[in-house]
């Protein structure tokens, strides 16, 4: 019991003091994703023109939540969170936005975002399920995906003389 509590509060603890959460199905690339946390649940808007996408975030499915530190940037907890999708209008999307709103960074419509949301986009809360996921042992950084962009050459050897050449001297 008090190992639950614990990692409820941690969740809690964690997810408030960080702007960036990442979300994802087990399997699935995790998304990161800009977030309140609002009456026991993680919120976020999206899937809308201008708004961040939620493409594994269906109604009823389990997500996994991981929460990175603010200042160092480190995972601190994985959670399993149960998605619930609010209906636009009702009482818990109002209240739910109202939350959001005032987070929203740079919306291209300013207060008109509100009725942007109700029409184009999905409000959805991540509620936890259970306990916190075990951190993983190992290092999970992914090897960058080889391409030419990013394979320097050797410089030809005509480059230096071109470029250091001394010019005569006028006189």
């Amino acid at each position: 019991m008090t190992s639950e509590l614990l990692g409820r509060t941690l969740v809690e603890e964690a997810t408030k003091k960080s702007g960036l959460i990442w979300a994802g199905s087990p399997g699935a690339p995790a998304r990161a994703l800009w977030h309140v946390w609002y009456e026991g649940a993680a919120c976020v808007v999206g899937d809308g023109p201008g708004e961040q996408p939620l493409p594994s975030l269906t109604d009823g499915a389990n997500v996994e939540v991981t929460v990175r530190s603010k200042d160092k940037g480190g995972r601190l907890v994985t959670w399993t969170a149960r998605v619930v999708e609010l209906a636009s209008g009702s009482e818990a999307w109002e209240a739910a936005v109202a939350e959001l709103k005032g987070k929203r960074l740079n919306a291209p419509d300013g207060e008109a975002m509100v009725e942007r949301w109700g029409r184009e986009c999905r409000v959805v809360r991540l509620e936890p399920v259970g306990s916190t996921v075990p951190l993983p042992d190992g290092d999970l950084a992914a090897a960058p995906l080889p391409t030419p962009a990013t394979t320097r050459r050797p410089v030809p050897a005509a480059v230096p003389r071109l470029l250091f050449k001394r010019r005569g001297r006028r006189g």
